[in-house]
């Protein structure tokens, strides 16, 4: 399975589960949360923080907290 990390600029997935039972609250509050789609918007230059689009909501995360949600990609056409 597919985690957020993985995702290239453009590509959606649907969040499945999270592969650690520890999330920080404030992505859950975010809309973080499973059949919610996400979408990659950026990568910083040094390849972290990655920028993401989760139902409307356009925040930063860290790639090691994006590895812990896992997806199903839905888009396989990234954008370059």
């Amino acid at each position: 399975m597919a985690t957020v990390a993985e995702l290239k600029k453009g590509q959606k997935g649907i969040i499945k589960e999270f592969s650690d039972a520890f999330l920080p609250i404030k992505l859950l509050e975010l809309g973080c949360l499973p059949g919610n789609m996400v979408e990659l918007v950026q990568v910083a230059p040094l390849k972290d923080p990655i920028y993401i689009n989760v139902n409307g909501s356009h925040i930063s995360i860290r790639r090691s907290v994006a590895a812990q949600i896992e997806l199903d990609i839905i888009e396989d056409t990234p954008v370059l």
